[in-house]
């Protein structure tokens, strides 16, 4: 059997983290013959609900789970990381203005990007999913500078389900019948769903979204804002921001960074923007449409791009520039 592999989970004691660890943990994202010691951090007030979180994974007997690890030091956390998921993070407060829940979250992912840098291996794979999440993502990536910025990427996967289920709902099909959905941008309402490239396959024949759909008007108008806004319609149903989706968003993106995506499809992640073929601005976590092979993710190019389109990737690229030139003036704070 393979070595163990040591994954990193913060926010350990919350409940995306509770809907996630089982998954992670019996083999369903690195491998059914992969095993794996589990380092759950989170912050010292929780570390008694951690304990619990310990003891139910243990009583699950899973063969794959080598040791678990709970810990409120980043020393122990981040040591010798194969991957981190860093899912904890500083949630927006009634009354919180964004450039106050910027300026916490650049200090936590300030403060991990340099344990990563410090501690880890430096080929780490690393998921942040704690919002804002393209932002954290690339003060975390910024923050540990002997890491390459390609081992960097945020969640978008969430989005991209979402939009992919909403298309298949719409047509009377599974969701697995539909591919080659895009999240351009934010993980925020400004994101932007596009189906101008989906495949839905209908009666075992592939066909466009449109043909699919066979109405327009909702495609680029109910559809966008339905994904755009599904994680508040989520927190106003449950009075609770959306934990299982999430936690099985996670287990697809890792899972594809891990084994690679089928050839001919492709998937939403949030990436290091610099280099891109489509014109989005350099030095943000962007998401792109990307392919992955040997745990390498490559955007996917000569996407033909309308004026639709164009305004609407313009849009989300604009909150990003933002949000970053706000986030790095904290840097030095």
């Amino acid at each position: 059997m393979a070595e163990p592999i040591r994954v990193l989970v913060t926010g350990a004691a919350g409940q995306i983290a509770y809907s996630l660890l089982y998954s992670i943990a019996k083999g369903d994202v690195f491998g059914k013959d992969q095993p794996l010691v589990l380092l759950l951090l989170d912050i010292t007030p929780m570390l008694p609900v951690l304990e619990g979180v310990v003891m139910e994974l243990q009583d699950c007997a899973l063969p794959l789970l080598r040791e678990v690890i709970p810990t409120d030091k980043v020393d122990v956390a981040f040591k010798d990381l194969d991957a981190a998921i860093l899912v904890g993070s500083m949630p927006r407060r009634e009354g919180m203005e964004r450039k106050d829940l910027l300026k916490a979250n650049v200090a936590i992912f300030k403060s991990q990007g340099e344990a990563l840098d410090k501690y880890a291996k430096k080929t780490v794979k690393v998921l942040v999913v704690g919002n804002p999440a393209n932002t954290n993502c690339l003060i975390a990536a910024k923050s540990a500078p002997s890491i390459p910025k390609e081992n960097f990427s945020c969640l978008t996967r969430l989005d991209h389900n979402r939009a992919c289920f909403q298309v298949a709902l719409r047509c009377g099909i599974s969701a697995n019948s539909v591919k080659n959905m895009i999240i351009w941008g934010n993980h925020s309402s400004t994101q932007y769903p596009d189906i101008h490239h989906c495949k839905v396959n209908v009666q075992g024949k592939d066909v466009t979204a449109f043909d699919a759909v066979k109405d327009d008007a909702w495609l680029k108008g109910e559809f966008i804002s339905t994904v755009q806004q599904r994680g508040a319609a989520v927190i106003k149903a449950r009075k609770l921001s959306s934990a299982m989706s999430a936690a099985k968003a996670i287990c697809d993106h890792m899972r594809d960074i891990w084994t690679g995506t089928t050839e001919g499809e492709f998937f939403s992640m949030g990436v290091y923007s610099t280099g891109n073929p489509y014109g989005v601005p350099e030095d943000l976590i962007y998401s792109f449409p990307v392919s992955i092979k040997d745990k390498t993710w490559k955007i996917v190019d000569g996407l033909a791009i309308n004026d639709f389109s164009r305004a609407k990737m313009d849009a989300t690229a604009a909150e990003l520039v933002e949000e970053r030139d706000t986030a790095v003036s904290f840097l030095g704070v």
